[in-house]
């Protein structure tokens, strides 16, 4: 396989997996263009690559610096913005777990909280609703602590963690 193959391989492959972390196919593809760019690129550079619309590409790189993971760059002499992501692998995941945890699982648990705690007015079906919710409010609550420690730990967050579990 030669490079433009591999390149088009790995960013559709990526486009299509982004989807499994909570950001569409183009948001991906731009993020996985920019992560194998040698330089940061401008938004007609990325339009150019992707042939993807202004507004699209405008609108995708706007939600992935909101994700924290694309930055803009000033280039001295150039009046165009360029943009380039985290490189770092693991930084990367970890920028991508604290906003999952932010955008969906925390407003999951505040929701199971507020359900589990209604008024138990002694039917089967109150108490029921709130045996189970209560339920999944503790299980989401330690899911999300267990990987804030995970994300919260120092560079080679995953390995160390992971070797954690193990022992």
């Amino acid at each position: 396989m030669e490079y433009q193959e591999a390149k088009e391989k790995f960013i559709s492959t990526w486009g299509s997996l982004g989807t499994l972390w909570g950001i569409n196919k183009a948001m991906a593809q731009i993020q996985s263009l920019l992560f194998i760019s040698t330089k940061a690129l401008s938004m007609e550079e990325i339009m150019d690559e992707l042939k993807i619309s202004r507004g699209n590409t405008s609108m995708n790189l706007r939600q992935l610096m909101d994700w924290g993971i694309v930055t803009k760059e000033l280039i001295p002499g150039e009046r165009k913005e360029f943009f380039t992501t985290e490189k770092d692998v693991q930084e990367l995941a970890r920028h991508i777990a604290k906003e999952r945890s932010r955008r969906e699982i925390k407003p999951v648990i505040k929701i199971l909280k507020d359900v589990s705690s209604i008024k138990d007015d002694g039917t089967a079906k109150t108490k029921e609703l709130i045996k189970q919710t209560k339920a999944l409010h503790d299980l989401a609550e330690t899911a999300d602590t267990m990987m804030n420690k995970i994300v919260n730990q120092e560079q080679n967050w995953i390995t160390k963690s992971l070797l954690k579990l193990i022992k």
